[in-house]
């Protein structure tokens, strides 16, 4: 049995050490906020700060600040959590019994004063009820200390961390916890199959030790019971401690405060039983003389704790009554209690831990329980003994007053009354014995330091910068005078400006400077020149591969006045001559291009017809391709006519071959489809024939009421005819057929009339308005999903300043490197400008490299390096040129690193601004900071013109103002939000049942819980498509058959989609609107039990999480091949596993060929390679011959064609023979031409990874992350967009902006770094616009709780960054003194100081912000670093002359 328990033990013990050094340390509160719930482990809580090193021993009320410091900061971070405290867990303080009436106080001071959920009530971690709440509560992790007081209670942690992770709750370390102003980080440790599998195979083994190791601590504790109590049980303890309550409750009815009633029963309690300990003592020394003399000695005696008691209460009256900044001022005693005090404190602590353990049996008796955390206070106990032992006898009085000394006086007599078994002393003298219970020392009482303390107080300071960013607290501040030492000695360093190198004289460079330079604009190399047109030539093809648009010539037209909006609603413009011509040359064209279209139908039809009779669903794919490409409406309604035609055929031929068996509703939905455009989007081109025509579908589905509503049959034998045809129907309701099985396929509100700014598409309603912003020099915060087009407003931006001059700037700052690259070559791609002799359009400036970066008109950088340029003083000149800047993924505000580089880009900035990104929960707070700023900006600016106009006035010749060479901007910041993605995603959760890949459909719903929709309500961005919320309103039937509102709600019956023929997208969104509006309405009107029901027959039935699950990646690739999901992207989260199941998809594609292939294939290729080389020499060789002999030539010819014959035979043959099947490869040979393949393979020949990329691609796979060169990446990013890779296998690199949209995507890997805005960043890669109407998300090898929690997780909301640190001021007083225009540079330096997010609508952070800032001046002052600044030394300089 002892065996078994230590090798438990020692196993456990392992296996958390094991995982321990792959603990991720992330933060803790940056994914999950406001949805997710966690648990705190009280015990590790109390065990954290009693060992904190700052901890003063014997406060309790330290303690309690260092608990509540720790609590408050994880719930201002945004934190939901429960503490839990086990009661098997109290048994490791029985031989501490100090921290066990901690403990008890901690648990009574979070239930009583806190708001905090505290849970007690659980016996320990492996009760079947701490399952059971584990179940319900779903928390995504438990804090825990990693090691305990003692080697038991580390043995207790051991048991929780095992039993969460069995239940699939992860652990996170209190040890190594660090925390900034916005998060926490610690070491997390995930639960994975491993530990779950160990937990599962061990379980009786785990019980049984648990079990053994709670009954050792009883016998423990037990033992410590009989040496303090002798014969009295810790049950009889008990009820002393309650008869003593009770007595007190008798004698004090009106109830009192918790640190009195302690007091006086605990000491009562305690005299009781040290006379009982007594006693005991001398019975045994009758029996033992000799042994118990010695003892004896030792012991205090009852008169000796009778007057430790009286020190007590005195110590708590002055607790009661002195405040705490005289009880701080309390001087410290170093002598240490004597030895014998030992069992006389072990005792008190455990009547104090039986008092306060049972306080709450009491009944009807009112106590005040605010100063639970004041319970104790041992250095001032030992002030007072020291006093009494020392002082007192030498005749210093303590004249404390009379209010304290007659609390002393009524605590002691209520002791007094209390103590029933013998009579205890009067309440003074205090000290009636002579034994003194502090040990003597030289020097009892701590010294304080002798050395003189230096004056305390800032240097003086003054400048212009500095008074206006803190001029409201530094009168509040005190300053040194101008004799002190440390100001004098300042000003004896010599001022410089150091601009050159002191060896060379040369002028100093900048960070920009030391970029390196991608390409030398001087150079005159030829072998240069044509690597510069190589790159060039490139870049547009990579920009092609991002885009199919044809290069623009950009013509300068100068700038245009604003339109009045206004103005041009009530009056139209007046037609010119040109404008005239313009209209008519382009409705000839448009009809010439009809006419053309309608001969290509003329063609076509007849081809189309008879490919849809001999094949329907290959018939419809060409006839889809048509309208794809066609752009006349009467040809299309021509098209569609003909399909809608052939869908009624096949429809009726299937139906009457299957007969009763079910039917296939793919050829019903094209029907509707088809209906749906017709009817939508050319309405009014169809006649009476058409609406007929349309009408005998409806009613063959057997929508009769549709097809009456649309065309009314009057001929009872039509009718007749009609009724035939119910064979014909799908045997659902219109409406529900529509939700249910054309969700994606239901059309999306958009608007038909085309804009004049756009000529490649008709933008949306949202999309006009950023053409608006631009055209009105306005600046925007625009959220909108990926791939919703929010981005061509960018490019916009651009063409417009690229229009206005050659010297407006459009700045476009990105947050990574590749997606930097890929803007550059979708600018350089689009546009072409005839611009002034070493002009481009478009220049990047990265950390690694840099290109006409200060020459160009679009400049294309990251963050960091824009920077640079923006406090760089002599720089200005450039930064003043710059009329737009556009952030994208301006959501990296929110960061965790370079996230305050955002922040000071968007308040340096003066001209106009886009600010783009798909993730921000809290858009409307984003925008009133920014307009804040800007509104700042507007009262610099009107200053500044201002000063500017005087000085003309006056005739000074000073600089202008530059700033706004064009129409005055403004200074309106809109906010744009488009919520509605252009397709709908469905989730699924994939399997492995008998070595087969099986995916199960995940309904959002499954995600939430009952709990979560009572705080929170539905996600606002957990939308449902068509076909989920059919399945709820299913469900919810199912669960509730007298649900009252099931009639209104049902499909047929619902408001927006009863009697539709054509339901939109926005429709069947109301619809989702109404069910979750209703579902919320059960759990408030108590229908609890019933949603609960709903919620768990919509989560999946199945689903194994192994955690070996990526054997089967090859598998869940090839079962994604066979149901058309690809192309797909797979996220993978370490970089060994990213490649790793790239390799291991082609490797099985290899072996899958090689089992295919014939056995004598290889030889055969051989023979004919030999062959070919063979007759490639004689070729040669007859050449040769011919040409010296001067052989005839029609002989000599004869053979060349026969041996160029045979040549191209045999080449022929052997591509054939080493030509890749179709099913063994992912790649589409079609998609890419071979010279451009070979372009692309090209550049990656010297690459590290080149070779296996290329091995890869032929498959029609990749991989890609953040390791990879920029070429490498290329590579597998133009092939995928292409659509010649259609496997992707990579880490979070894509997951930022990359344009690489997909039909799929598979998170095949958890980790950490797997949160919720990732997760909404990746998922929003799935379902390309204009290719997918549906994109789908796989769960491979994640955890069900993880997936749960990724679909219902808000983003975290953008709260702001510490923005300051000390470089950074100091670049700002650069800036401030050095500008080329020192106005400007000091206004946008005060705009960094003054607009931090972090302190937006939060005074007491700014306050805090403007502290840092001077101190960090002062700091920057002492170690000369200031000094070149005349400004800020002025005051210095005045005060010493």
């Amino acid at each position: 049995m002892e065996e078994h328990y230590t090798v438990i033990l020692e196993k456990m013990s392992q296996l958390i050490l094991e995982n321990m050094p792959k603990a991720d340390y992330s933060s803790l509160f940056n994914d999950f906020v406001e949805s997710e719930f966690f648990l705190i482990d009280g015990d590790s809580l109390l065990v954290t700060c009693v060992c904190e090193n700052l901890l003063k021993p014997g406060q309790s009320l330290h303690f309690f600040y260092l608990v509540e410091r720790y609590l408050l900061d994880v719930n201002c971070k945004g934190g939901h959590f429960a503490i839990v405290f086990f009661k098997d867990a109290e048994y490791a303080y029985f031989s501490v019994p100090r921290l066990l009436t901690l403990r008890t106080a901690l648990i009574m001071h979070l239930q009583k004063i806190t708001d905090i959920d505290v849970w007690t009530e659980f016996s320990g971690c492996l009760s079947e009820e701490w399952r059971i709440s584990l179940g319900q509560s779903c928390p995504y992790f438990l804090i825990l200390a990693d090691e305990g007081l003692n080697d038991q209670q580390t043995h207790l942690f051991n048991f929780i961390a095992i039993q969460s992770w069995a239940m699939k709750v992860n652990i996170v370390l209190f040890s190594g916890q660090t925390s900034d102003i916005l998060r926490l980080y610690a070491y997390f440790m995930q639960s994975s199959y491993s530990e779950q599998e160990f937990f599962n195979k061990n379980w009786r083994k785990i019980l049984m030790a648990y079990e053994t190791l709670i009954q050792r601590l009883e016998k423990y504790r037990d033992l410590n019971l009989t040496t303090l109590f002798g014969d009295l049980k810790f049950n009889n303890m008990v009820e002393k401690a309650c008869e003593t309550m009770f007595l007190l409750k008798q004698l004090w009815p009106e109830g009192s405060d918790i640190r009195r009633a302690l007091c006086v029963t605990s000491c009562s309690l305690f005299l009781e039983m040290y006379q009982c300990f007594l006693e005991n003592r001398e019975k045994k020394s009758s029996k033992q003389m000799c042994e118990d003399k010695q003892e004896q000695g030792s012991c205090l005696t009852l008169k000796d704790v009778e007057d430790f008691c009286k020190l007590h209460c005195l110590s708590v009256v002055f607790q009661l009554h002195l405040p705490l900044s005289q009880r701080a001022c309390s001087r410290f005693i170093t002598s240490a209690w004597i030895k014998d005090l030992k069992t006389v404190f072990k005792m008190k602590q455990w009547c104090d831990y039986f008092i306060l353990s049972n306080v709450n049996m009491i009944e009807f008796w009112s106590l005040d329980f605010l100063h639970l955390s004041d319970l104790s206070d041992e250095p001032l106990l030992k002030n007072i003994a020291f006093y009494y032992e020392n002082e007192n006898s030498e005749g210093l009085n303590l004249n404390v007053g009379d209010v304290i000394m007659k609390e002393y006086v009524h605590l002691w007599d209520t002791v007094s009354k209390l103590v029933e078994n013998f009579e205890v002393g009067n309440p003074f003298p205090l000290r009636t014995t002579e034994r003194h219970f502090l040990k003597k020392t030289p020097s009892p009482i701590k010294e304080s330091s002798q050395k003189k303390m230096p004056n305390l107080g800032f240097i003086p300071m003054s400048c212009a910068l500095v008074d206006e960013f803190t001029g409201d607290i530094l009168k509040e501040l005190p300053f040194l005078k101008s004799d002190d030492p440390i100001v004098s000695s300042l000003v004896k360093h010599k001022e410089f400006d150091e601009l050159v190198h002191w060896h060379s004289h040369r002028p100093l460079s900048d960070d920009y400077d030391r970029t390196k330079a991608n390409f030398n604009e001087c150079t005159r190399d030829p072998r240069y020149l044509r690597s510069v047109q190589k790159y060039h030539v490139f870049q547009r093809f990579y920009g092609n591969s991002l885009e199919s648009v044809s290069s623009k010539l950009i013509i300068t037209q100068g700038a245009k006045p604003k339109k009045d909006c206004s103005k041009s609603r009530s009056k139209k413009p007046r037609e010119t001559k040109a404008d005239r011509i313009a209209r008519e040359n382009k409705k000839r064209l448009i009809a010439k291009e009809e006419q053309r279209e309608e001969q290509q139908w003329n063609t076509l039809s007849s081809s189309i017809e008879k490919e849809m009779k001999r094949n329907f669903s290959s018939g419809m794919k060409k006839l889809e391709e048509f309208l794809k490409s066609c752009k006349s409406n009467s040809v299309k309604v021509q098209a569609e006519k003909v399909g809608l035609t052939a869908c009624l055929t096949a429809w009726k031929e299937q139906c009457r071959a299957e007969g009763e068996t079910t039917k296939d509703f793919s050829i019903a939905v094209d029907m509707m489809k088809r209906i749906h455009s017709l009817l939508d989007k050319h309405s009014e081109l169809l006649q009476e024939a058409d609406q007929k025509l349309i009408a005998r579908c409806l009613t063959c589905l057997g929508f009769d009421e549709l097809a009456s509503s649309l065309y009314p049959t009057q001929d009872k034998a039509d009718d007749i005819k009609l009724k035939k045809m119910n064979k014909y129907s799908v045997g659902i309701g219109p409406a529900r057929f529509q939700l249910q099985y054309m969700g994606h396929h239901l059309i999306r509100e958009e608007r038909k009339d085309p804009d004049d700014r756009v000529q490649d598409f008709i933008p949306d309603e949202w999309q006009r308005e950023l053409l608006d912003v631009v055209d009105n020099d306005e600046s925007a915060v625009i959220v909108a999903p990926t791939s919703s087009g929010k981005t061509y407003a960018s490019y916009y931006c651009m063409e417009k300043v690229l229009k206005e001059s050659d010297e407006g700037v459009v700045v476009y700052v990105s947050p990574t490197k590749a997606l930097v690259n890929q803007v550059v070559a979708t600018v350089q791609n689009r546009y072409t400008k005839i611009l002034p002799a070493g002009q481009v359009v478009c220049g990047v400036f990265t950390r690694d490299y840099r290109q006409d970066a200060l020459n160009c008109q679009v400049l294309v950088t990251v963050p960091a390096c824009f920077e640079i340029l923006l406090l760089a003083p002599h720089r200005q000149s450039w930064v003043k040129r710059i009329r737009y800047v556009i952030f994208d993924e301006v959501h990296c505000l929110g960061g965790e690193i370079g996230a305050e580089i955002w922040e000071h880009l968007l308040v340096m900035i003066r001209c106009p601004f886009l600010a783009l990104s798909a993730t921000i929960s809290n858009p409307k707070h984003l925008t009133e900071w920014l307009q804040l700023v800007k509104s700042y900006w507007e009262k610099v600016d009107s200053a500044m013109e201002k000063t500017t106009f005087s000085k003309r006035n006056s005739g000074a010749r000073g600089s202008h103002y530059k700033d706004q060479v064009q129409a005055k901007q403004s200074y309106k910041v809109r906010l744009v939000t488009h919520k509605e993605r252009y397709n709908d995603l469905e989730k699924h959760i994939c399997s492995v049942r008998q070595d087969e890949i099986c995916f199960d459909h995940f309904h959002p719903c499954a995600s939430l819980t009952i709990d979560h929709i009572e705080k929170y309500g539905f996600p606002s961005d957990l939308a449902f498509s068509p076909r989920e919320s059919i399945q709820l309103y299913d469900t919810m039937l199912q669960v509730w058959e007298s649900w009252p509102k099931a009639q209104n709600l049902c499909p047929e019956n619902f408001t927006h989609l009863k009697n539709k023929i054509v339901i939109k997208k926005l429709d069947a969104r109301k619809y989702e609107e109404s069910l979750k509006e209703e579902f919320t309405n059960w759990i408030k009107n108590g229908n609890v039990e019933q949603a609960r029901m709903v919620l768990q027959k919509l989560s999946p039935d199945f689903h194994d999480y192994s955690g070996r699950m990526l054997d089967f990646f090859p598998h869940l690739v090839e079962k994604l091949r066979e149901m058309d999901k690809l192309p797909a992207l797979f996220f993978l989260f370490r970089l060994s596993f990213v490649e790793g199941c790239a390799e291991e998809a082609c490797n099985f594609l290899e072996e899958k060929e090689e089992k295919k292939r014939h056995p004598k294939a290889d030889k055969e290729a051989h023979v004919i390679a030999n062959r070919l080389r063979k007759l490639k020499k004689s070729l040669e060789k007859q050449q040769k011959i011919g040409d010296e002999n001067n052989e005839k030539p029609s002989r000599r010819l004869d053979k060349s064609i026969m041996n160029e014959g045979e040549h191209d035979y045999l080449l022929e043959r052997l591509e054939k023979n080493l030509e890749i099947p179709q099913d063994c490869t992912y790649a589409d040979q079609k998609a890419i031409d071979d010279e451009s393949l070979q372009m692309v393979f090209s550049r990656v020949n010297n690459q590290r990874k080149g070779d296996t990329l290329k091995q890869l691609a032929r498959r029609g796979i990749g991989f890609h992350h953040s390791s990879m060169s920029a070429k490498e990446k290329q590579l597998v990013e133009i092939l995928f967009r292409k659509g010649f890779i259609r496997v992707v296998t990579a880490t979070g690199t894509l997951a930022l902006g990359i344009n690489m949209p997909c039909k799929s995507v598979v998170f095949a890997q958890d980790s950490v770094y797997l949160n919720a805005l990732n997760f909404r960043q990746m998922t929003g890669r799935a379902g390309r616009r204009g290719q997918d109407l549906l994109g789908d998300v796989y769960f491979f090898d994640i955890p069900q709780f993880k997936i749960k929690k990724l679909i219902k997780s808000k983003v975290p909301e953008l709260r702001g960054q510490f923005p300051l640190s000390i470089s950074l001021i100091l670049r700002l007083l650069l800036l401030a003194s050095k500008a080329d225009d020192p106005e400007d540079g000091k206004a946008k330096a005060l705009s960094v100081l003054r607009h931090s997010l972090l302190s937006f609508k939060r005074p007491q952070v700014e306050d805090m912000l403007k502290l840092y800032f001077l101190y960090s001046l002062q700091f920057l002052v002492k170690e000369v670093l200031a000094i070149t600044n005349n400004a800020v030394m002025n005051t210095v300089e005045q005060m010493s002359s």
